[in-house]
């Protein structure tokens, strides 16, 4: 038997990641987003369809471009998807029995989102506009106006007057927005649907055609998480706001028959840390009901991971005769498919030590394509029926050759009677009698889970030879709302106790880990944890530390959410109380720091600006402590799971280096 090879940092553009299934309205088969790293290093995005009979794959797109959020038409004999083969997204359409595709839009500014109207007729889709853009006549730049005009705005000064002025992934806003717009197939002419200077989201077209679903939030005071859902009549060019007070609401669809709207939302109750209802509207007489009232379940996927690249943004789905609805819940460590009638009966459809990251509903046979990740395979797709899984896909045939680590389940009682989830990876080639060192990794948010996905860097620290533990201290999504509510105002309390209390745990349990030997990481507020241990314990040998909060009292001022996620997060804000901000700043802890301590950071980030490291490294180093820093340029928040290719990699090699030379 040959041996498996251990993970290397560079099988990250060896990955094959899968999203968006979308089935045929014939039936016959589904298409998908397959996204990969090609030979410059760089990301293509292609859309493939598998048939039904004879599963048989085949590839619809091609080149070195990112093609995506494919939908049908509702015969099912074209395809509309977003390309940038052009230099910006743009809507283009592909029949479905071969041809080349067809470019929709040619806008300045790039066209995304396409949807079908129930007739065929026509595309809604969005566009960022300008408040005088004609969308008869958009013309979208060569290469050589691009450079110009990107050139000449980096010249400019920007003009700012309003509080959410920024937003990481996009930059500084301009005079544009979000809008909508309708192409008519036939004509081929463009109708604006919407003009308020504020984004608008698609949500759904209904039945007959004439109302139009979208949220907004058109009043910056009620917050910038808020939005409210609206309905555009199309024909009588009107908008009805549907919601009120200053929840939120997403993923909303009309009911077959057009008389109901599902949808997830909620009130913000608990601010930040909210976990989402099911609401259901009733059209004629516009009563909301809440069906999940009872439940203490996160809807929708909450789910962390580092390869889970592309849309899957799956929301409640109708049954074809009305009765049920169909939604993703994360839930201990894992998201399964749930359905739901009117009355609240609920339904497990799929559950299991895996990530159930995506679905798509087919009325024919009423069965479902589901995208699955475990901790051993990325992705693949399987068609669910009858609560039975068919393989549909083998995706990253290549891992068959290398040796992963099965995690195993932990669970430890917290102080106050929490149950406290982690997962531990014994590392390559691992070996009872040795003695191995050990790495916590803490995930951001802190709303969000560590779950049974594939995870690429924690399979690399296991497979360098390191015990790699991941927890769900409190704060995070997926055991109810008191548990996710568990860090408000307590940032550094509780939730430091159940990582300590699970890093004892494993510590007193597994005698293959070396107590002298213990490492740190985590990003975001997964940095800030970091900071806030090295700064409270010298337990740890080294840290590092990733897009990190350090100082919450510059944080509220230079961070794209801060003037509300301080409030939200902590109960004060810079000027309700500036000395509890500055209590639970790491910075303020920084001469208690023995521990060996490497900082990453992107150079835009707009979520945590990299101000927050610089402040950390300036004051470390000032104190004579052993401390580097690594910048990312061009890079931003989300650099661990979408940025560059080369930059993802020089990331993970940083963290190995820094680990191997203290661990």
């Amino acid at each position: 038997m040959n041996k498996k090879r251990n993970l290397t940092a560079e099988d990250l553009f060896n990955i094959e990641v899968y999203s968006d299934p979308q089935t045929s309205p014939t039936g016959e088969g589904y298409v998908f987003v397959s996204t990969t790293i090609n030979e410059e290093k760089e990301y293509d995005a292609h859309l493939f369809f598998q048939n039904f009979v004879t599963k048989e794959v085949n590839q619809w797109t091609f080149g070195n471009v990112k093609n995506s959020y494919p939908r049908f038409s509702p015969c099912g004999k074209y395809l509309a998807f977003q390309s940038d083969r052009t230099g910006v997204p743009q809507i283009w359409v592909l029949r479905t029995d071969g041809g080349e595709a067809t470019q929709i839009t040619t806008f300045k500014n790039g066209a995304e989102t396409p949807h079908w109207s129930k007739d065929g007729k026509y595309i809604i889709f969005t566009a960022m506009l300008a408040k005088n853009d004609c969308v008869k006549n958009q013309q979208e730049l060569t290469v050589a106006e691009s450079i110009t005009e990107r050139d000449e705005a980096s010249k400019r000064p920007i003009i700012i007057n309003e509080l959410k002025h920024k937003k990481d992934a996009v930059g500084f806003f301009d005079d544009k927005r979000r809008q909508l717009v309708q192409y008519d197939i036939e004509a081929k002419t463009f109708k604006q649907l919407t003009k308020e200077f504020s984004d608008h989201y698609f949500e759904d077209i209904s039945p007959d055609g004439n109302q139009i679903l979208f949220s907004a939030n058109f009043d910056d005071a009620l917050g910038e998480e808020t939005l409210h859902l609206y309905s555009l009549d199309i024909k009588a060019n009107s908008v009805t706001k549907l919601t009120k007070g200053m929840g939120t609401c997403y993923h909303a669809r009309f009911s077959p028959s057009g008389k109901k709207i599902v949808s997830f939302g909620h009130e913000f109750a608990y601010y930040e840390s909210t976990i989402n209802e099911l609401y259901v509207f009733d059209i004629e007489t516009g009563k909301r009901s809440c069906i999940s009232e009872s439940w203490d379940m996160q809807l929708d996927d909450y789910t962390i991971g580092d390869t889970r690249l592309g849309q899957s943004t799956t929301g409640p789905v109708w049954s074809k005769d009305e009765k049920k609805i169909f939604f993703i819940a994360t839930h201990f460590g894992s998201t399964a498919l749930y359905s739901v009638d009117l009355q609240g009966n609920l339904e497990i459809l799929n559950k299991n030590d895996h990530h159930l990251f995506g679905f798509s509903y087919n009325e024919i046979d009423e069965s479902f394509i589901v995208g699955i990740s475990t901790p051993t395979m990325p992705n693949n797709f399987y068609k669910l029926t009858s609560n039975k899984l068919e393989q549909l896909t083998e995706a990253n045939k290549f891992l068959e050759k290398v040796a992963l680590s099965e995690p195993e389940t932990i669970s430890v009682k917290s102080e106050d009677g929490f149950d406290i989830q982690g997962w531990l990876l014994r590392p390559y080639e691992f070996n009872e009698q040795n003695k191995y060192p050990f790495i916590l990794e803490i995930h951001g948010g802190p709303h969000a889970m560590y779950g049974y996905t594939f995870f690429h860097e924690m399979q690399l620290l296991a497979a360098k030879g390191y015990a790699v533990l991941y927890t769900n201290p409190r704060g995070s999504h997926g055991y109810g709302q008191q548990f996710a509510h568990g860090t408000y105002g307590d940032y550094g309390g509780g939730d430091y106790r159940d990582l300590m209390l699970s890093v004892d745990y494993v510590l007193e349990r597994y005698d293959f880990i070396d107590k002298n030997r213990l490492g740190v990481t985590g990003g975001s507020y997964g940095g800030f944890m970091t900071n806030w241990i090295v700064g409270h314990t010298n337990r740890f040998k080294v840290a590092v530390t990733q897009r990190s909060i350090s100082n919450w009292l510059s944080m509220f001022g230079t961070s794209d959410i801060g003037y509300f996620f301080c409030k939200w997060e902590l109960g004060v804000d810079l000027l309700d109380s500036p000395e509890k901000l500055w209590d639970f700043s790491p910075l303020k802890y920084a001469k208690n720091i023995e521990t060996p301590l490497l900082i990453l950071h992107s150079e835009k980030d707009l979520n945590v600006s990299i101000e927050q490291s610089e402040q950390l490294f300036t004051t470390l180093k000032f104190l004579g402590k052993e401390v580097e820093f690594i910048r990312f340029p061009n890079e931003n928040h989300e650099l661990s799971r979408s940025g560059n290719p080369q930059a993802r990699l020089e990331r993970l090699h940083h963290i190995c280096r820094w680990f191997e030379k203290y661990l």
